[in-house]
């Protein structure tokens, strides 16, 4: 039987916290968070969806089996060197732009782009994990 109380909040709660990964995933590059701790609260949300709703709701919500972000995590981070490469710089060397915004300038980077990588394969593992042991 399902908790009315945890569906509510759940569906409250996980576009906050949904929010709020992408916020940690931002700012990681020039302050504590990024893609690992955006990832695992991106997790939360879709397992706290999961609890709420059941692992069906994951699966319908996911729209595609959540292992396949694992190859797209890893070929994203991967994706993030190469810009360097392009330069005749290390692989793996961050890239800066500046981007001005009416609310100030924005620093875009491949390091943000590595982040999203780590963060789409944290959503991959973590989401995969719960499904596959509520599955057994």
């Amino acid at each position: 039987m399902r908790s009315i109380l945890l569906a509510k909040l759940a569906e409250l709660l996980v576009p906050i916290l949904l929010l709020f990964s992408f916020f940690l995933l931002l700012r990681g590059h020039d302050l504590p968070g990024g893609g690992f701790i955006g990832g695992l609260v991106a997790s939360a949300a879709i397992i706290l969806l999961g609890l709420s709703s059941g692992p069906s709701a994951v699966r319908q919500a996911m729209k595609r089996p959540p292992h396949l972000l694992l190859g797209w995590g890893i070929l994203i981070a991967l994706a993030s060197g190469l810009p360097a490469l392009a330069f005749g710089l290390p692989f793996m060397t961050g890239l800066w732009s500046t981007i001005p915004t009416p609310i100030g300038e924005f620093k875009l980077g491949t390091p943000l782009i590595f982040d999203l990588g780590v963060f789409v394969v944290v959503v991959g593992v973590v989401v995969t994990i719960y499904l596959e042991m509520r599955s057994a």
